[in-house]
């Protein structure tokens, strides 16, 4: 069973988060996992973080810590505590999603047990997972042993974790009836500039991984707005990513409406899609730009661009999905395109180190978090809807940015480069590392 122990202001326990019918999760061939608290002094804390894949965030002192204990035997843990992650999802509507994902994919069962509700994936997390871990070794060994090149073992290696992550958030999936529960996979990054080479991408891994809950991730890339319209148009479900910019995500919203529209389908209950606004990213840049002014009423502005327009872009997110046009599609079983925060760790050790997660709360939105952001928000979140709580000061902050001469439309385009030049390097630093692999296993000719 699964157990949370010693949570900063625990309530009273639910039932339990699996429907009566599911056996996958309680199967005895399972880990079987209890989730308590430890403290950071002498008592084996830096053991049991690299076991859960958690650490301690760099800026401030937790009261305490999430941590996995695992069991192959069967146990008998007390009953699951609430974390503020439940309360998160059924008092504000927020979803909280793990922005990682590593071999054993097991490890996430404990974070399913503190109300985690879907992972997001990305080329970085798997170059840092697969480059990292031996874990991944004999399946790469087979792969390449049976004839398959370096970058087709890489896809196998990523499809296998999505699969079997899928399985692991499949019972929320089923109890939200299609609504949450799902895990990312990103297409290749060298395709953000081809529009039909990703729509033939998505084609591929949506059929290859073949799983209800799985989201194929698409940058919002100029060249990739057609790419998602196809996409949607074809039933599969997308996770947009790389938004930085309210006139890119305008666009990405069209593109999820279009695609609907353009499906034929009768019933567009299945077809559903998130938007990845990146939040932290934001402020490094446009802090940067405020230090290079230099003037009192420029660094007053630091650590409030990124919120500021995440703000805007919720207010947007309501317009678009209301009138005439949503309603009829609404009525075909339509889903609203939620708005996903992304990039939500804080960079800047100056700034709270949950300061892209507690403004940022709302209905119908999900909150994709790494470790330090997951744990700091457990530790010591508030919770209470704040996304829509000051928009007049959201649009104020956005003025007065303009006014000093930060370029909104140069922001947006600068990160959307620098991101997909991020995740590019990822992939091809990977693919390199596992050419080295395969080379010193002396599998394939130098």
């Amino acid at each position: 069973m699964a157990t949370i122990s010693k949570l900063s202001n625990p309530t009273s326990s639910p039932s339990s988060l699996l429907p009566p019918s599911s056996s996958r999760l309680r199967s005895s061939l399972l880990p079987k996992f209890s989730v308590d608290f430890r403290g950071p002094a002498g008592s084996g804390f830096n053991a049991r973080v690299e076991s859960s894949r958690l650490s301690l965030p760099s800026n401030r002192v937790l009261k305490g810590s999430l941590v996995v204990k695992c069991s192959i035997s069967d146990g008998n843990g007390s009953a699951i505590k609430r974390t503020v992650l439940h309360d998160l999802y059924e008092q504000e509507g927020q979803s909280p999603w793990y922005d990682n994902l590593c071999r054993p994919v097991t490890d996430l069962l404990p974070l399913i047990a503190s109300g985690v509700r879907g992972v997001t994936s990305n080329p970085a997390i798997f170059q840092k997972a697969i480059s990292s871990s031996n874990a991944y070794n004999d399946q790469f060994r087979e792969l390449v042993q049976s004839g398959k090149d370096i970058e087709d073992a890489y896809w196998e290696l990523v499809v296998k974790d999505i699969q079997d992550a899928c399985k692991l958030f499949e019972p929320i999936y089923d109890q939200t009836d299609g609504g949450d529960g799902y895990v990312s996979v990103e297409v290749s990054p060298r395709l953000a500039d081809d529009t039909a080479g990703t729509v033939e991408a998505a084609k591929w891994l949506h059929k290859v991984v073949d799983r209800p809950n799985v989201y194929i991730k698409i940058p919002a890339t100029a060249p990739c707005i057609p790419s998602i319209k196809e996409v949607i148009s074809n039933g599969i479900s997308v996770n947009v990513t790389l938004i930085f910019s309210l006139t890119r995500y305008e666009a990405v919203i069209d593109a999820y409406l279009d695609g609907l529209e353009a499906s034929g389908l009768s019933d567009l209950s299945r077809v559903t899609s998130v938007a990845s606004f990146f939040v932290s990213r934001v402020d490094t840049l446009i802090d940067k730009m405020l230090e290079k002014i230099g003037t009192p009423e420029a660094l007053d502005l630091r650590g409030k661009a990124a919120v500021a327009q995440a703000a805007l872009a919720y207010q947007l997110y309501q317009k678009k999905f209301s009138g005439p046009r949503w309603e009829a599609l609404v009525k075909k079983g339509a889903k609203k395109q939620r708005l996903l925060w992304a990039s939500t760790s804080v960079k800047n050790p100056a700034y709270p180190d949950t300061l892209y997660v507690g403004p940022l709360i709302g209905p119908d939105t999900v909150s994709t978090m790494p470790d330090q952001a997951l744990q700091a928000f457990i530790d010591h979140g508030a919770l209470s809807r704040t996304i829509n709580h000051n928009v007049s000061e959201a649009e104020g902050v956005y003025n007065a940015l303009e006014k000093l001469g930060i370029d909104w439309s140069y922001v947006g385009t600068q990160l959307e480069l620098e991101g997909v030049d991020s995740f590019k390097k990822s992939f091809d630093s990977l693919l390199d590392t596992l050419q080295e692999k395969a080379n010193s296993l002396k599998l394939v000719s130098q």
